[in-house]
């Protein structure tokens, strides 16, 4: 068994890491405000990779704030009293949806019933909805919406007429980062057309790229952790049905993220004989860019399955 880390995206394909780096000029990422004025409109962003996008979109139109770290599970991370007075005092909130975050479903119920409004980035885009998930917390759908640029394109253009009718004009910045996001949808997919198809199974941490996987048109064939949460629990049963699956399918690669269980997944590769891939998926990279951020995650997947 190896454990692999895949170089960053702009030494494996700069020509794509120029288009995208020179189309975006965002600021860092996760629990920082944007702000030239102190008199502006506030927007709290639940998530950083979701704050990539408010940022590109809101402009100087108003303070951008984002509550999770850059890089957070947020399937294990818990709202402060200074995260909950945040959206209680904010003029805008954005939100991922389908109970990604949690800890903060009180206080945004809340916030909205004091008149805040809160746009849920989930109502734009086509759920994905599993039968057989037994978790309540989501039980409405996968809550992992972000790993399809093509529905981050249509949630970028839906936050723009939010915010335009909320009073917070973002000029022709919606329109733009939709198209820009298309271009990065596209690009991504060139990425992907390399595999054969027998290469594009894919083995996870837990139920987190089912939107990719639908988008770009992999399969998802088992999960080291059960569910759409990495907090669920793993039985002794579920690890050697997943050992099977490795087996039947051929599959060497196990892809790791973050709150994966480090030495479940040493154990089941050492078994199996798979390499382990770490990725990136909700950690944004050092330019704040949702398109690096994409680019980075599906280039480590295709240069893992081509090797």
């Amino acid at each position: 068994m190896r454990i692999i880390t895949i170089l960053p995206v702009r030494r494996l394909v700069p020509w794509i890491s120029v288009i995208v780096i020179g189309a975006v000029g965002l600021s860092a990422c996760g629990g920082n405000t944007d702000s030239e004025n102190a008199d502006s409109p506030t927007v709290v962003v639940s998530t950083a990779v979701l704050g990539s996008i408010v940022r590109e979109v809101v402009g100087d139109a108003a303070t951008v704030e984002v509550l999770m770290p850059n890089g957070v599970d947020p399937h294990g991370w818990e709202a402060s009293a200074k995260d909950i007075e945040a959206l209680s005092t904010a003029d805008f909130v954005v939100i991922n949806g389908l109970h990604l975050e949690s800890s903060l479903d009180e206080a945004v119920d809340e916030a909205r019933s004091n008149g805040v409004i809160v746009f849920d980035a989930s109502d734009h885009v086509n759920v994905i909805v599993n039968a057989s998930e037994t978790d309540d917390d989501h039980s409405d759908g996968d809550p992992h919406i972000w790993t399809d640029a093509s529905a981050m394109a249509d949630v970028a253009l839906a936050l723009g007429e939010a915010l335009d009718a909320a009073g917070i004009g973002t000029g022709d910045r919606a329109s733009v980062t939709y198209e820009r996001l298309l271009t990065l949808d596209n690009e991504l997919q060139k990425l992907v057309d390399v595999l054969d198809d027998s290469r594009r199974r894919l083995v996870t941490g837990h139920e987190s790229l089912a939107y990719l996987a639908r988008r770009y048109g992999f399969d998802l064939v088992g999960t080291v952790v059960p569910g759409l949460s990495s907090a669920s629990e793993v039985s002794a049963g579920e690890l050697a049905a997943l050992k099977d699956v490795i087996a039947t399918e051929g599959v060497d690669v196990i892809f790791s993220e973050v709150g994966t269980p480090t030495q479940v997944t040493e154990a089941i590769a050492d078994e199996t004989g798979a390499d382990v891939v770490e990725l990136d998926t909700h950690l944004l990279p050092p330019d704040g860019s949702y398109e690096t951020f994409m680019t980075e995650l599906v280039s480590a997947i295709v240069s893992a399955l081509s090797s």
